[in-house]
């Protein structure tokens, strides 16, 4: 090809290069036009992260002296003269949301996790965020996640899909303070201990969760809730044909079904290695014919109360509440194995709440928002004073509502979760579809073993299935 033929093709190289040029202007004022007003603000702020980055990186310390010419800046120095040394900036990628942006930044030799991290602040000051936080998901790349808008204080919603989840124990939580999708892993889990004060999000927490797993056939639910005498009283009115046992706060009854529960891990014990062929349910993980219970105790104190007094009636109730206490006990100490969670929800989850040999048993915990500082060490150890930003004696603002601090399994200290609410139309819809689903796991455990009757003897044989 000659020089003019060369020549020739640089005005449909020019105009291809509009054309390209006009298509991404098109594209991104279509997707600015639709966003909303708090994506429109992000959209702006990245437009700007962008065009003041290789200013503003020198001036934090995040660039690196490259006094070493390159081979055409050798070749170009032709003097004699020295060669100044390059300022090497790392290459950032902006991207955007509702509130506010996620960079991801290449590091250079001196410029890494650390740098980032210290810089942080000025970071947050420059960007104009509440808050910056950096973390390194891969060798050679930082992220660094600015939110102009507190999460936390922004409300929000879930809409179970009614589809069966990808992994059977995972339970999503919410979005944590950096709008970032949070996530804990149940596998192996033998309790989770949920505190709070009254009115502040334990119950919608938990109703979550059920909605979210209740079209797994693998999954069952049970519940004893303290705060009521009937289902149709209380927050689970709508949740109860997906459970195939509740109880309200009668202790006799409380007392039946915790009976009920430990007689049948005693029998999933028995049957384990005949049925699954492991000793651990977790190494097959839970199946329809064995399914992972979940054994709710909302308002849990309700069912571990010391009763002082010397009256008949009172001495009846100490003997049921120690008994209690003695069979929850053994479902979190003995059931992890055989598939067996249970979550405990209280108001202040001190030792007269939920005994601390259960407790402290209980690796996860979290606490919505607390009165007091000894029930916020109560609910999350001792280690929340250190961490004052993220005590729930901090909570207790309106505002707050939905949101619990907890100590998440993959960082170290705490955080802070905005969990959404669930309305009870949507929970009253999943439970109507998925309320077929609902299986006694004795009954399942007999159907596989004819030979073992579990109800005919035993702990369980007085224990209805259900207390509408």
């Amino acid at each position: 090809m000659s020089v003019q033929e060369v020549f020739g093709l640089a005005p449909l190289v020019a105009l291809l290069g509009l054309a390209v040029f006009a298509v991404w202007a098109v594209v991104w004022v279509v997707r600015y036009v639709r966003a909303d007003a708090m994506t429109r603000q992000s959209i702006w702020q990245a437009v700007r992260i962008r065009r003041g980055w290789k200013r503003l990186a020198p001036m934090l310390k995040l660039s690196a002296t490259d006094k070493t010419p390159t081979a055409m800046a050798s070749l170009a120095s032709t003097d004699g003269k020295p060669i100044k040394p390059r300022v090497l900036v790392p290459a950032l990628k902006v991207s955007y949301d509702a509130y506010g942006v996620i960079a991801r930044a290449s590091c250079l030799p001196g410029v890494g996790l650390e740098q980032f991290q210290k810089a942080a602040p000025h970071l947050a000051d420059a960007w104009r965020c509440t808050r910056v936080a950096v973390t390194q998901d891969k060798p050679g790349e930082v992220v660094i996640r600015g939110v102009r808008l507190d999460p936390l204080k922004f409300t929000t919603e879930h809409h179970p899909t009614g589809e069966e989840p990808d992994e059977v124990a995972r339970w999503d939580l919410g979005l944590d303070e950096y709008a970032q999708p949070v996530s804990v892993d149940l596998t192996q889990v033998p309790g989770v201990t949920v505190a709070g004060l009254p009115g502040f999000g334990k119950t919608s927490f938990i109703n979550r969760l059920i909605c979210d797993w209740a079209p797994s056939p693998a999954i069952q639910f049970a519940c004893a809730d303290g705060k009521v005498s009937t289902a149709r009283e209380g927050d689970y009115a709508h949740l109860v044909k997906r459970m195939f046992a509740f109880v309200g706060d009668d202790l006799e009854e409380a007392n039946a079904l915790f009976r009920r529960l430990v007689e049948l891990r005693r029998a999933r014990v028995s049957a384990a290695e005949r049925i699954l062929g492991v000793q651990s349910m977790w190494e097959v993980g839970p199946s329809a014919v064995w399914p992972l219970i979940v054994v709710i105790v909302d308002e849990a104190h309700t069912y571990f109360r010391d009763h002082k007094g010397s009256d008949p009636k009172t001495k009846k109730l100490a003997a049921l509440a120690a008994e209690n206490a003695r069979l929850v006990e053994d479902l979190v100490k003995k059931g992890r194995s055989m598939g067996i969670l249970v979550i405990l929800a209280t108001q202040k989850s001190t030792g007269d709440a939920i005994p601390t040999f259960i407790r402290d048993v209980c690796p996860i915990g979290l606490s919505f928002a607390q009165k007091t500082a000894e029930a916020a060490v109560a609910a999350l150890g001792e280690d929340i004073r250190e961490w004052p930003d993220a005590n729930p004696i901090n909570l207790q603002d309106r505002a707050y509502v939905g949101v619990a601090s907890m100590n998440h399994q993959s960082q170290p200290g705490f955080t802070r979760i905005r969990t959404p609410y669930v309305s009870g139309k949507d929970s009253a819809a999943i439970a109507q579809e998925t309320a077929h689903l609902t299986a006694d796991p004795a009954d399942l455990l007999n159907a596989q073993l004819p030979g073992v009757e579990l109800g005919k003897s035993g702990l369980d044989d007085t224990i209805p299935p259900m207390a509408a």
